[in-house]
């Protein structure tokens, strides 16, 4: 069952964002409204180093009033290399460049609602150049062993589906089966 856009057309719009009003088709005949929001790409980023550690952001969210463990994480700018952007973000916000990044996954952490693609990156290696520019990002950033993701993860300190994604995947890559 394949449901049909029709049209759509902007009801808002800024530079972060476009919400947009569709009339979808569904199979049987009927038409609804679906509004969906329009973004640009997301890239992600952190650090795994040798003691198998990953670099993570303590953050509140005031949208849902909650605190969480994320990775670094913005925009791409218009025309920017979506591995570029994931380096930057990870710089600005943690104060830590990393060596070469490798694509963890791709995912739309609400297809249902956004276009919005999150990129996943992540470096064996990094180098601390210093405080982070954009530190008013998180409270803190720490080293945390990737050994205590599945718990962290179960316990509900990393919020976000796409960070609690990334992390198991990298805690799998990892640690494999004796993680």
């Amino acid at each position: 069952m394949q449901w049909a856009k029709q049209n759509e057309q902007t009801v808002y719009e800024n530079r972060w964002f476009t919400v947009n009003l569709a009339d979808v088709e569904l199979p049987d005949g009927r038409h609804l409204d679906h509004f969906l929001i329009r973004l640009r790409p997301v890239a992600v980023a952190t650090v795994v180093n040798e003691a198998n550690e990953v670099l993570l952001l303590w953050r509140h969210r005031f949208i849902t009033d909650s605190w969480g463990w994320e990775l670094a994480a913005g925009v791409v700018e218009d025309g920017e290399d979506i591995v570029r952007a994931a380096a930057r973000e990870l710089e600005e916000e943690t104060g830590w460049r990393p060596g070469p990044l490798h694509h963890l996954m791709s995912v739309e952490p609400s297809n249902g609602l956004t276009d919005a693609r999150h990129h996943i990156y992540w470096a064996d290696e990094g180098e601390y150049v210093g405080h982070p520019v954009d530190d008013f990002e998180s409270d803190r950033r720490e080293w945390v062993p990737l050994k205590l993701v599945p718990d962290m993860v179960a316990r509900g300190e990393v919020p976000a589906a796409n960070m609690a994604a990334a992390l198991l995947m990298l805690h799998q890559l990892r640690l494999g089966q004796d993680g």
